[in-house]
């Protein structure tokens, strides 16, 4: 059911029952358990009852989670569906072998730099990563406000590498949707590149996606 929620939307408890393959009461004592310990948060409307993640705290533990369920490999071979492993919504922000390219060409282009602030997977931006965010039509003065990590390397569950989290990850993924470069999958965490986001990709970062 938690993982159901990765996609940042709101569902009934009678939805999630069905997720589970489980009796709606047995999912409601569920999903009590998980509200009582801050997993999950519930939207009252009418009579209605709204379940969605905690936060994004949340998202990036399962995410973590995901990674160590796989185990140890002699070397990793991903088995994630490939809609999935391509790009995919990590909670608000994104997740995938797009994203962690993304995450990668950052850092090359020295936009990035590791924060000595927070921990060890904290980023703060260069002046020349500012620029060129601000130019990408991400307020960084206002995403800086929010009451969270700005910037964060989130370890990838298909990939076992990181892509970007926290407010800034967030206001990407915005852009990339307001822009049409990736649209979103009905009911799935999967994301769809478009044609226009392959040659965004290459003509702003240069990834052939």
């Amino acid at each position: 059911m938690l993982f159901c929620l990765m996609d940042g939307h709101a569902r009934t408890s009678t939805e999630l029952s069905v997720v589970a393959e489980v009796g709606p009461s047995t999912a409601s004592v569920h999903l009590n358990r998980l509200k009582m310990a801050h997993l999950v948060k519930v939207l009252v409307r009418g009579k209605y009852r709204f379940y969605s993640l905690g936060g994004p705290d949340v998202a990036s533990a399962l995410e973590g989670l995901s990674v160590l369920a796989g185990g140890s490999r002699a070397k990793f071979v991903p088995t994630t569906p490939s809609p999935l492993r391509a790009a995919r919504t990590c909670y608000d922000h994104m997740a995938g072998t797009v994203a962690v390219l993304l995450h990668d060409r950052f850092v090359a282009m020295g936009w990035l730099s590791a924060s000595s602030k927070v921990s060890d997977n904290a980023y703060d931006l260069t002046p020349q990563g500012t620029k060129s965010f601000v130019a990408l039509g991400i307020d960084i003065e206002s995403t800086r406000t929010l009451r969270r990590r700005f910037a964060s390397a989130c370890l990838d569950w298909s990939e076992r590498r990181p892509h970007v989290g926290g407010a800034l990850g967030a206001a990407l993924l915005k852009v990339a949707l307001k822009r049409k470069w990736v649209v979103q999958v009905l009911n799935s965490r999967a994301l769809g590149i478009t044609t226009l986001g392959r040659r965004e990709m290459v003509s702003r970062f240069g990834l052939q996606v």
